[in-house]
């Protein structure tokens, strides 16, 4: 057994060799040995293409994720491991936004390919004593790992494969110059410094956080060069995605990610601790463009019939209050949503002109009827009294 518990058996040895799904297993408790690692659907789908690309069958990969996907840990580290032992003389050049990233990554990639499990499974893998940095880990027969960041000089390197992991700092991609100065290092530093340039591979790993980062402008640009694996954490359609020679996972539209790690109650709660812009492009990988962001009537769509409540299903409430009840004066309105597969349906509008007291009791009456999860009510005029008055209601609604 190695030290974290895997059979050196030459059946289990030789799965690991073969099937870069499993090689990440041992990977991931050598760099985590009290973490369990749990094995989702998209982590075949990721392993399938990342393999696609050692075995030159993808030249083009752009990948976008969630945070916390273990994306970089499988192309960045598992990956370059997995390919250098299948082959020492390959060239792999990872380039991140900064310098502490791109040395993290290095060192995770310096303990597994130390590890006894992998001198184990890639034996004819020999680190060169010449070239073992904290930026360069080089092998016996002249391939290597080399680290560096986007905007950093590639002169006299070249590769067989360019990953790009997190491109952008996130408070910058807001600018228009920052943007523009991944995408001209790419143009002029990282795709010349593939040595064939018919056929090198470069992989683009990133969450997404501007409609017009490298993912955006890669894949505008050069639409047929690029395959694109998007995983957003709550499937907006319904789509089916490849883990494997003949092999899928089929999702429906509202389908989380990875339900284990993080179920809706986490995603909303995300979702409105970030807001919507940030949730969008980074947990769904469909970043807002400026403009949209002021309301558009396209947005807004029908329906025949309400789809089946689940558990997961929400019911929101939302009133705008007044106080009185003449033909002259303002409506009191409610507006009573269900939201479900990361979308909003309006279920129900209330208006009508109602002095206080009635107000109280019709919205009370109505929340318990409507079984709201949540009721919004602005914290102004009426409003003030009413979010007091529901609060001591019992049972009450949640404020």
């Amino acid at each position: 057994m190695t030290p974290h518990g895997y059979s050196q058996s030459p059946v289990v040895l030789a799965a690991c060799r073969s099937d870069f799904a499993s090689f990440i297993r041992p990977c991931f408790h050598s760099l985590n040995p009290n973490a369990t690692l749990q094995m989702n659907w998209h982590h075949y789908a990721l392993a399938y293409h990342l393999d696609l690309v050692r075995r030159g069958r993808i030249r083009r990969l752009a990948i976008n994720l969630p945070r916390r996907a273990l994306k970089s840990f499988m192309v960045s580290v598992a990956l370059p491991a997995y390919v250098l032992g299948h082959d020492p003389s390959k060239r792999i050049v990872v380039a991140s936004y900064g310098a502490d990233l791109a040395v993290k990554l290095s060192n995770d990639f310096r303990t597994i390919v130390n590890s006894p499990f992998y001198r184990a499974i890639f034996p004819g893998m020999q680190i060169s004593r010449a070239k073992n940095t904290e930026l360069e880990v080089a092998t016996t027969l002249n391939g290597y790992r080399f680290a560096t960041t986007i905007e950093g000089s590639l002169a006299g390197r070249g590769g067989d494969i360019l990953i790009i992991d997190d491109p952008h700092k996130p408070g910058d991609v807001v600018y228009e110059t920052s943007r523009n100065r991944v995408y001209r290092w790419f143009c002029d530093t990282g795709l010349p410094a593939l040595d064939d340039k018919q056929h090198g591979a470069v992989l683009l790993v990133m969450q997404r956080l501007h409609v017009d980062d490298l993912t955006g402008r890669v894949l505008r640009t050069a639409p047929g060069e690029w395959n694109h694996l998007s995983l957003p954490a709550i499937a907006q359609e319904e789509e089916s995605i490849k883990i494997g020679e003949n092999e899928y996972h089929f999702r429906k539209a509202g389908d989380l990610l990875h339900p284990a790690r993080e179920p809706i109650e986490v995603l909303d709660s995300l979702r409105l601790q970030l807001g919507a812009e940030t949730f969008a492009a980074q947990y769904q990988q469909s970043p807002m463009h400026p403009d949209s962001l002021i309301m558009n009537q396209n947005w807004i769509q029908r329906y025949d019939q309400l789809p089946t409540r689940t558990s997961s299903s929400k019911i929101f409430q939302s009133w705008d209050t007044a106080s009185k009840d003449g033909e002259l004066n303002d409506y009191s309105v409610c507006v009573t949503l269900l939201y479900q597969a990361a979308k909003y349906y309006v279920i129900d509008v209330l208006r009508r002109r109602v002095l206080y007291p009635q107000l109280r009791e019709l919205a009370i009456a109505y929340a318990r009827a409507q079984g709201a999860n949540t009721v919004l009510i602005e914290d102004a005029g009426t409003g003030i009294h009413l979010v007091t008055e529901m609060k001591n209601a019992r049972p009450r609604p949640c404020l």
